[in-house]
């Protein structure tokens, strides 16, 4: 019976976290200028309480679900969605979500700073993919040109604000958590 369980809690974690993800793609911020929602607080968790394996998994599945078709992206879904500007963003999300639930969960019981750190981290990484995907869309596939202080100014310090005060919240958040998840042996 520990056996099946052992199986079966991480899987439902993923699913969880999928979920999570999908719902806050849906969950707009009204703030001027740019679109912002809980995918990167999602995304974030789901690195910080999953850890490194699990949590891309997650994202993994919830890419997965849009290229096939499931409009679980903020514009729909659709293999064609490679081609959206905002796509580099979506791939930012799995390799920041990797990088972020390798810093945090390299100690048993992380601190609030190591998680602060973490959620930095995989921020950096997620602008890096996101802004650089926008750039080379923008000016060589969709030949709508954007200089380089319009991409720094549109999609990074108009943007960037927010997702800063998601990384606290899920360093809190996670602070709190990871002791619950460690009881059921997650890890």
């Amino acid at each position: 019976m520990q056996n099946a369980h052992s199986k079966t809690y991480p899987m439902i974690l993923c699913a969880l976290f999928t979920t999570l993800i999908i719902i806050g793609t849906f969950i707009k911020v009204p703030i001027p200028f740019v679109p912002f929602t809980l995918q990167f607080l999602f995304t974030t968790l789901a690195g910080i309480l999953l850890g490194p394996k699990l949590g891309s998994i997650s994202v993994l599945v919830y890419i997965l679900l849009g290229l096939i078709g499931i409009p679980v992206f903020t514009e729909g879904g659709g293999l064609s969605y490679i081609f959206k500007p905002t796509f580099g963003y979506i791939i930012g999300f799995l390799v920041g979500t990797y990088i972020t639930g390798k810093i945090a969960r390299a100690v048993p019981n992380p601190s609030f700073k190591r998680l602060l750190g973490a959620s930095f981290t995989g921020l950096f990484i997620v602008y890096l993919f996101g802004l650089i995907y926008f750039y080379l869309i923008k000016n060589f596939y969709l030949g709508t040109n954007i200089s380089l202080w319009s991409l720094f100014l549109y999609c990074f310090i108009l943007a960037v604000p927010g997702d800063m005060l998601l990384c606290f919240i899920s360093s809190l958040l996670g602070q709190k958590l990871i002791p619950l998840l460690n009881k059921k042996s997650l890890q």
